[in-house]
């Protein structure tokens, strides 16, 4: 079987600009492990991990240095409110293959408000969804739907958080089909859902930084099983003071 053609097979740090002694992005183990041994990606690849984990600044980075804007959107985009994002994407080296698609697109569901308002102020050429006159969920969907049709490399910041279980399951096909198509996926998530795409690799990023881990055996799903298993006993052990495991 041949080796897939993706946009971007590896991500190291660069040797010839490191990061500024005292980065703060450096103290994050995730963030540090990827700088000094490389992250090598696959056509899909999920990462999870717990709230200040690392995931939002690798996915952000990795966009950026591609040449997506940090807020949302394409290559082309020049979206900006306020400039708060790391620089991690300046001192981080994208290997790429020869021939692979150079479409991309960053959804980034916390900033997709402003964003849809950017839209609105430089319109395209071709009608396009009134992304502010449908629900958050429904205008992620249709953005999705809407800039996501051909092959390309694309990057999600937890798009969860403004999907319903069908507006994941519905994410889910269509991306399953892009990568049919010769499309690479890389997706930061909280949901247990979008990790179990189909051939991806996930990655479980934490204290002990990132490591390749099968879906059954993620934090994130043992915990969501322990609390539909039976939500009442699950609430009384952590409302007592205990603490998940």
């Amino acid at each position: 079987m041949s080796r897939p053609t993706l946009a971007v097979r590896r991500v190291r740090g660069d040797e010839g600009e490191p990061p500024p002694r005292g980065s703060w992005f450096e103290r994050v183990p995730a963030v540090a492990q990827v700088l000094r041994d490389g992250w090598t990606l696959a056509p899909v690849t999920v990462l999870v991990g717990d709230n200040g984990a690392g995931k939002s600044t690798l996915v952000e980075a990795l966009a950026r240095a591609f040449g997506m804007a940090a807020e949302g959107g394409s290559t082309g985009s020049r979206h900006v409110t306020r400039e708060t994002e790391s620089e991690l994407w300046r001192h981080l080296v994208l290997e790429r293959d020869l021939g692979a698609p150079r479409r991309a697109f960053f959804v980034r569901a916390e900033t997709m408000h402003s964003f849809y308002t950017y839209l609105e102020d430089n319109p395209g050429g071709k009608p396009e969804p009134q992304f502010h006159r449908i629900s958050h969920g429904e205008s992620i969907l249709a953005l999705v739907m809407d800039r996501m049709v051909k092959p390309g490399f694309y990057v999600f910041d937890e798009p969860e958080s403004a999907l319903s279980f069908a507006g994941c399951l519905a994410l889910l096909t269509h991306l399953s089909g892009l990568v049919a198509d010769g499309s690479q996926i890389v997706l930061a998530t909280h949901s247990p859902v979008l990790a179990a795409m189909p051939g991806a690799d996930v990655c479980e990023v934490g204290e002990w930084g990132m490591r390749r881990c099968d879906w059954e055996d993620l934090d994130l799903v043992r915990r969501w099983r322990g609390f539909l298993d039976d939500p009442g006993r699950f609430l009384r052990h952590v409302l007592g003071g205990g603490t998940v495991d």
